[in-house]
């Protein structure tokens, strides 16, 4: 296993823990979106298999694996991005002690799968 396929699997992992966690939290009143979990939980069905045929094209050293490497690292590195935004705004949710590791492990891991996506061209 490469260590872009051990990244692309860590990141996805903290990626889908973190949308769990994010269903204890309510994630779609932050971003003000209607349908509450009913639409959540259809977004995630949508959005979380592609990500896992990004991985298959990565194991496979397909032409758009590179991307979707990007993709899902850059997924991370948002996931940071966001939820930094919503704690400086003032915001009190995924503030326990896990909920902020996995929102940082996310971005970590994102930015370190990214890294090295883009040293590998």
């Amino acid at each position: 296993m490469t260590n872009i396929e051990r990244l692309y699997i860590a990141t996805l992992s903290f990626l889908i823990v973190h949308q769990i966690d994010a269903a204890y939290w309510k994630e779609w009143e932050l971003f003000l979106l209607p349908g509450g979990i009913q639409l959540f939980d259809i977004l995630n069905l949508a959005i979380i298999p592609f990500l896992f045929y990004g991985f298959r094209m990565v194991i496979l050293r397909a032409p758009n694996g590179r991307r979707w490497s990007l993709i899902t690292g850059g997924l991370g590195i948002l996931t940071l991005l966001i939820h930094t935004g919503f704690y400086i705004a003032g915001n009190d949710r995924f503030t326990l002690p896990v909920s902020a590791l996995i929102v940082v492990a996310c971005g970590l891991s994102g930015i370190a799968q990214v890294a090295l996506t883009l040293k590998r061209e």
